[in-house]
């Protein structure tokens, strides 16, 4: 694939992971799940499935092609994202008895994984120049 299609597969899946993180999201803020309509349930099983695909696809297509700086750029983003880490636990602190986990842990953990796998993957076809800016104090 060109670097065009892969940036375009490269916002596609973060697009369709922005949207899948809503369903469990919602299914943990809400207390009666069953209230729900039944598309509800498939249409997040299909998201789930078309994200996992999206993941492999750009797995593939990045496969050998990750970089030194992907990699950097990767590092600095765990950095960061390890500080949602402590903004769970001040969720959980502040308002967990609120949200019902175990509507929402198992879809939240398996996404959180899905997104630091594939990270270095997604920075090498978004573009590593670009998103080095994104995790860097200094621009160059």
């Amino acid at each position: 694939m060109s670097p065009y299609w892969n940036r375009r597969l490269a916002i596609v899946a973060a697009v369709a992971f922005l949207v899948s993180l809503a369903f469990p999201v919602v299914a943990g803020l809400s207390r009666n799940t069953a209230a729900f309509p039944k598309w509800w349930g498939m249409l997040d099983v299909t998201l789930a499935f078309v994200l996992a695909v999206l993941a492999l696809m750009m797995l593939g297509v990045t496969q050998g092609k990750v970089n030194k700086q992907a990699e950097d750029v990767s590092y600095r983003a765990y950095r960061i994202l390890t500080h949602g880490i402590f903004l769970m636990l001040v969720v959980f602190f502040l308002v967990g008895d609120r949200i019902i986990w175990s509507n929402c842990l198992t879809g939240l953990a398996w996404r959180t994984w899905l997104l630091l796998y594939t990270l270095p993957a997604w920075i090498t076809a978004a573009n590593p120049q670009k998103a080095e800016r994104l995790f860097t104090s200094n621009s160059r």
